[in-house]
């Protein structure tokens, strides 16, 4: 019989999409990205299942029927809710006009149409690219069929591929769901259910997750996975309504006047609906005012089951969770090369970070950080190779050791001494790339540019031409040899680059301001440099290193 059918199959279905509920809230954008359709889905099915349950073993598909049309209104949650409680309606109702025990494809056609029939008439404004797209598309497939003569179970197969192809197609139907990377949440919801109710029907019960029932329907659904590719909305400025608002409705007067009411639900927001017949209904709108909804309704009959959710919140909440996914998924993901590197102050962390190096390392001239700190530090990585850029000649050996201990991955080191000897190699890097191939190119360019450092002497000393240096003396460094000896940040620093543009001119200089250069002689510093040499392009940052005042690279 067919009440026996849907009365079996109808909670397996209900199931399912309450088992995807989650995925179904991720992909949901319109009409406003809450992330809520799989879960008000889910909430209207789980109504229907409780009423039908109710329903004594002997209950014809009338009874069951009216059971889907009260159970799906009174549980009807959200837009995507009541939608789906009048598609069920018009089905169900549809199925009661069914002549014989089984139902055929023609009985499978008409109830479709007056499925359509139902869920259109309750939607003002019906949009391309929704549940209801694939309800109207797997209508006409069903007309197809019944002139086709085919079997119930041909046209039940049929029809899942048509759902599946039609969700498939919403993002054509719909920018926002192109440009949100996602298919309809509700037309994919309207899709499972039925993809799991017909392998109910067809005794697979055990496979709901896996449509295997035609080789067509695996590639339809494959071809809805390969549409979804879910971005995450951060710069979504809100709907301008910011309250789902919904409750059930029962009319006072015999007389009440649908039409007249619908009308002023809609002038308080959007995606309203009003449905049921007298003296009940179910009331759906977003509005900015639920105050006002309610006080309309209450003057004209009784209200109960009162939901009202704060959307901008549910928005916030799903692009929380997208993001999460996302980072558990890469997380899971080994990566093909992956970039470790030292350094001495937060500026230099953010810049090697902007160019590619996936885990910063803490240290310096002064604090050295331990095989351990890098070995760590490779395997957060999560990478098949990785590259280390030690930046300090005293901290190499140790980046070495650590990488003769990875057995995670393969490993290599880079030999940089200096955090702008990594930004030259950082520069030519391929992530993509292999390992060697990466190696030899990024030690080739860190011999392309020349090193210098600003700081203050702890001690006396003498410089490389035999310059006394006292403790507090400002140094000029080039190559690692101590080359210009005085008393300004600023002086020792133009010197140094004039003797370094002497030796070979070049045309790029990059320069960063350490933790004791504020930003006022930092700046004072580079229009200095570009007063004394105007033919030199100069990139500047803060490094935030402590100790050297200053450090820059010439190329």
């Amino acid at each position: 019989m067919i009440a026996n059918v849907v009365r079996n199959c109808f909670p397996v279905a209900a199931q399912v999409v309450a088992d995807k509920a989650d995925e179904i809230n991720k992909l949901n954008v319109f009409p406003v990205p809450d992330g809520d359709t799989g879960t008000n889905m889910s909430l209207t099915l789980g109504t229907v299942v409780k009423e039908v349950q109710a329903l004594p073993a002997n209950a014809s598909m009338d009874d069951i029927a009216k059971a889907i049309t009260h159970g799906s209104l009174m549980g009807a949650r959200g837009n995507s809710g009541v939608i789906t409680s009048q598609i069920l309606r018009g089905v169900a109702e549809g199925l009661t006009a069914a002549k014989g025990d089984s139902a055929t494809a023609a009985d499978i056609a008409f109830a479709l149409r007056n499925g359509v029939k139902v869920a259109f008439k309750a939607v003002r404004k019906p949009v391309e690219g929704t549940i209801l797209t694939v309800l109207k598309d797997i209508s006409a497939k069903a007309d197809q069929l019944e002139k086709a003569n085919v079997s119930a179970k041909e046209a039940l197969d049929a029809i899942v591929v048509e759902a599946y192809e039609s969700v498939a197609r919403t993002p054509d139907l719909l920018p926002v769901l192109k440009e949100n990377g996602v298919v309809d949440s509700g037309a994919f919801g309207l899709a499972t259910f039925i993809e799991a109710f017909v392998n109910a029907y067809n005794g697979k019960a055990g496979e709901v997750s896996e449509f295997k029932t035609t080789v067509d329907s695996e590639g339809a659904k494959a071809h809805v996975s390969d549409v979804v590719d879910i971005e995450l909305n951060d710069d979504w400025e809100g709907s301008e309504f910011r309250y789902c608002t919904e409750f059930l409705f029962h009319a006072e007067d015999p007389n009440f006047d649908e039409e007249a009411n619908l009308k002023y639900l809609s002038t308080m927001g959007d995606c309203e609906l009003l449905v049921g017949s007298n003296p009940d209904y179910k009331i759906h709108v977003h509005t900015n005012r639920p105050d006002r909804v309610l006080r309309h309704m209450l003057h004209r009959g009784q209200i109960f089951k009162v939901y009202v959710h704060n959307m901008d919140l549910e928005a916030e909440e799903r692009t929380e969770s997208i993001r999460e996914d996302k980072a558990e998924a890469v997380a899971g993901q080994k990566k093909p090369l992956g970039f470790v590197a030292v350094a001495a102050g937060s500026g230099q962390a953010d810049i090697l970070k902007s160019l590619g190096v996936d885990v910063i390392v803490s240290g310096g001239q002064t604090m050295n950080p331990s095989t351990a700190d890098i070995l760590d530090a490779i395997e957060k990585c999560n990478a098949e190779s990785v590259i280390v850029l030690p930046n300090n000649g005293n901290i190499r050996m140790a980046a070495e050791a650590a990488a003769n201990a990875c057995d995670s991955c393969d490993c290599a080191v880079v030999p940089t001494k200096t955090v702008l000897q990594a930004f030259a190699a950082m520069f030519v890097a391929d992530p993509e790339g292999d390992l060697d191939a990466n190696v030899e190119e990024m030690t080739d360019a860190i011999g392309e540019i020349r090193d210098g450092e600003v700081t203050s002497a702890v001690r006396d000393s003498a410089a490389a031409d035999g310059t006394p240096i006292h403790s507090g003396d400002v140094m000029g460094i080039m190559g690692g040899s101590i080359e210009v000896v005085g008393s300004s940040v600023q002086d020792v620093t133009l010197e140094v680059i004039n003797r370094m543009q002497e030796e070979e001119e070049g045309d790029t200089l990059t320069i960063l301001a350490g933790s004791d250069l504020d930003d006022d002689a930092f700046q004072k510093l580079v229009d200095a440099i570009e007063e004394a040499q105007p033919d030199l392009e100069i990139d500047s940052h803060r490094g935030e290193q402590p100790l050297y005042p200053v450090v820059f690279s010439i190329e």
